[in-house]
């Protein structure tokens, strides 16, 4: 296979059905961005952490399955991932399924791993400019520009109109903007 910085995601799952390095490698490549955004979803490094195992878990699992790769596969884990925080929110607990089935143990953290994950987001320049946004305005830029969500994705996991996701982030991007420039 070619080296990692010419596989595609896409290449990294169709492989992962055959070997767990090339999941191991796809792993590794957005555990950092799924840990920080669940850390921003839920507040939390371990529930965070619970999370992050659930969703690459059931990634695995759909492509041990036979699952033919989605043609954006971080977007796929993304919205694995919100499954996953909705779950996790309906049943006040994040649900394991999907690590049990592939027989992989819960992890323990530590005090330190937890702080470490919280800190993936906390100690950003990121948390620091958009702190003073509307929280409507933080979600939709943070999410876009950072997650690189497009609109509808957002739109439908806000359940509202892509036009009103554009609005706030165009708004908070212009709030940011002037900030930045009164700084000077």
């Amino acid at each position: 296979m070619p080296g990692p910085d010419t596989v595609s995601d896409g290449q990294l799952l169709r492989a992962a059905c055959h070997t767990g390095e090339e999941f191991g490698r796809f792993y590794a490549r957005h555990e950092r961005r799924l840990l920080a955004y669940l850390v921003r979803r839920t507040g939390s490094g371990e529930l965070a952490a619970d999370l992050c195992a659930e969703v690459f878990a059931a990634a695995l699992a759909a492509c041990r399955a036979g699952a033919e790769p989605p043609e954006v596969p971080v977007a796929w884990l993304f919205a694995v991932a919100n499954h996953k925080l909705a779950d996790s929110a309906r049943r006040a607990r994040v649900e394991d399924r999907a690590r049990r089935a592939l027989q992989m143990r819960a992890i323990e953290l530590t005090r330190g791993q937890i702080s470490e994950i919280e800190a993936l987001f906390a100690e950003s320049e990121v948390e620091t400019l958009v702190r003073d946004l509307s929280p409507d305005q933080r979600r939709a830029v943070l999410e876009h520009v950072i997650d690189e969500r497009d609109y509808r994705e957002i739109a439908d996991g806000l359940r509202c109109s892509e036009s009103v996701v554009r609005k706030r982030v165009s708004r908070g991007l212009a709030e940011l903007r002037l900030r930045l420039e009164e700084g000077r």
